[in-house]
């Protein structure tokens, strides 16, 4: 089996009950989850809601087609983005202290971005936590177009969200 180059991400756009993108990173033989309300955003400094979800396995980071109605996360899942990424320091240590640094190296996606946990809110299911891109050299300005809009094909197969539900 040939050695990767780094740790797997994919970034996953996810037509399910409600839209949103899946943001996936391998750590300790699986991958941590979160569903990003409003997918990722290149803008430096820009804040989207990152709500953690069940690990997956890590095959689950090729994963594009239709989950069937009535099980876990039924819908239609397009691979959005896929790549490496690099922790800065400990990912565990970063993760329990409710800060994550990291970069990625994706087709879509690049450069320094951070998971922040939010505070706990009281009568919250769970404790939220907010994507950031960092101001580096892959970050665009607020007027830029969006990268979700101009991007939104797979990066597996070229095709859209309906053109896979169609198929699926």
């Amino acid at each position: 089996m040939p050695e990767r180059a780094g740790l797997m991400y994919a970034v996953q756009k996810h037509a399910a009950r409600r839209l949103h993108y899946d943001v996936r990173l391998e750590l300790a033989g699986v991958l941590k989850s979160w569903a990003v309300t409003r997918g990722p955003s290149l803008v430096a400094g820009e804040r989207r809601l990152a709500i953690p979800v069940q690990d997956h396995g890590l095959d689950y980071v090729h994963f594009e087609g239709v989950i069937a109605p009535g099980r876990y996360g039924a819908g239609v899942v397009l691979l959005w983005d896929r790549g490496t990424w690099e922790p800065e320091g400990d990912p565990a240590l970063g993760l329990a202290a409710g800060s994550l640094a990291f970069r990625l190296r994706g087709v879509k996606l690049g450069g320094r971005w951070r998971l922040l946990r939010m505070k706990e809110r009281p009568g919250a299911r769970r404790v939220s936590w907010l994507l950031v891109k960092s101001a580096d050299e892959a970050a665009r300005r607020p007027g830029d177009p969006d990268v979700l809009e101009a991007q939104a094909r797979s990066v597996a197969t070229g095709r859209t969200v309906e053109e896979i539900a169609a198929a699926g």
